[in-house]
């Protein structure tokens, strides 16, 4: 179902209600909204090219698009929930044990003999006055930084 590592044309045996989407789609592609038949007009032949692509492309965004907003009208029984819930766990305990287990890093030892690091000389004061400084100009030249809008972020679809 949209895992990160895997591929649309994986070919193992599935359950047939996984690839089946939770919120259907609220208008077929395959009949007009309005339910009669598309009425065809006698165009030059690129601009029916033109608007064949225009269309195929608007059908295709709207076939990858979720509508939220028809969430609300469509409710699952919660054992429907419960079970696509039970499905997906299964499948993710699954496929997570699959995955070759990282262990978790030791911090590296700087050095083999850490009372030698302490027992030596402090740093001198003018370095220290010396890393304040790049440090204070650095966040004077961080806290400079702007960002321009240059066009909106979201961007309402026109689809029909």
């Amino acid at each position: 179902m949209g895992c990160c590592y895997s591929s649309e044309n994986e070919t193992t045996e599935q359950d047939p209600d996984e690839r089946k989407p939770l919120i259907p789609h609220p208008n077929p592609v395959s009949k007009p909204p309005n339910g009669t038949d598309w009425i065809t007009t006698s165009v030059p032949s690129a601009r029916t090219d033109e608007q064949a692509l225009l269309t195929s492309i608007l059908t295709k965004t709207a076939q990858n698009i979720i509508d939220v907003s028809a969430a609300d009208s469509v409710m699952m029984e919660q054992h429907e929930y419960m079970d696509k819930a039970r499905q997906y766990s299964t499948k993710l305990a699954v496929l997570s044990n699959s995955l070759p287990q990282k262990k978790a890093l030791a911090l590296p030892s700087l050095t083999s003999q850490p009372h030698q690091v302490l027992a030596s000389d402090l740093v001198p004061y003018s370095d220290v006055q010396q890393v304040s400084k790049i440090a204070a100009y650095a966040y004077s030249a961080i806290s400079q930084i702007k960002v321009d809008a240059k066009e909106e972020l979201v961007v309402q679809f026109a689809i029909p």
